[in-house]
C-alpha cells in the first residue's frame, strides 16, 4: 500500500474512533449532568459531592460503552489490568473535572444552578481531553499489527475445518 493510502486509512480510523468515543461520551455527559441535577434537586448534598456521585455513575456507563462499542476490537487479554487502568485514569479525570467545579464554587462563589452546570460541563470537557488520550494510549490498547495478523490467520485456518464438519454425511 502506498504511503498516502496508509496515512489516509490511519486518519479514517482515528476519525471513526473519535466519533465512537464522542458518541459514548455524549451520552455519558447526559448521564453525568442528569444524575448531578437529580441529586442536587432531591438532596441537600453540597454541589461538589453531588457532582462526584454523578461522575462515578457516568464512569461506570462510559466503561461499558467504551469496552463494548468504541474499543470492542482492541486487546481483551487482560481485563483486570484494563479495568484498573480505566479506574485510575477515570479518577484523575474526576479530580480534574470536579476540581474545576470546586474552584468555581468555593474559590469564586459561582454556585447558582446555572453556574454549577456550566462549570460541571466545562470540567467534563477538560477532563475528556485527558481521558481520550489516556484511554486510547494505556487502557484500550490496539493489538500490535503482527498479533492482529496472527489472530486473523488462526481464525481463517479454523473456519474451513468447521465448515467441512458441518456438511451432511448422507453422500
Amino acid at each position: 500500500m502506498s504511503e498516502p493510502g496508509a496515512l489516509r486509512m490511519r486518519l479514517e480510523g482515528l476519525v471513526r474512533e473519535v466519533a465512537k468515543f464522542g458518541a459514548v461520551g455524549a451520552v455519558g455527559v447526559l448521564v453525568d449532568l442528569g444524575v448531578f441535577n437529580l441529586v442536587r434537586h432531591f438532596s441537600e448534598l453540597p454541589v461538589v459531592r453531588a457532582s462526584i456521585i454523578a461522575t462515578v455513575v457516568a464512569i461506570v456507563f462510559n466503561y461499558l460503552g467504551f469496552r463494548y462499542f468504541t474499543y470492542r476490537d482492541r486487546d481483551k487479554s487482560s481485563r483486570t489490568k484494563e479495568l484498573v487502568l480505566f479506574l485510575v485514569f477515570s479518577l484523575v479525570g474526576l479530580v480534574i473535572q470536579n476540581g474545576l467545579l470546586y474552584a468555581a464554587t468555593y474559590g469564586f462563589g459561582w454556585d447558582t444552578p446555572l453556574q454549577s452546570n456550566f462549570f460541571k460541563f466545562f470540567g467534563i470537557g477538560v477532563a475528556t481531553l485527558f481521558r481520550f488520550w489516556s484511554y486510547r494510549t494505556w487502557v484500550f490498547r490496539a493489538l500490535p499489527a503482527k498479533e492482529a495478523v496472527q489472530t486473523a490467520e488462526s481464525f481463517l485456518e479454523k473456519a474451513p475445518r468447521q465448515a467441512v464438519r458441518r456438511q451432511p454425511d448422507h453422500v
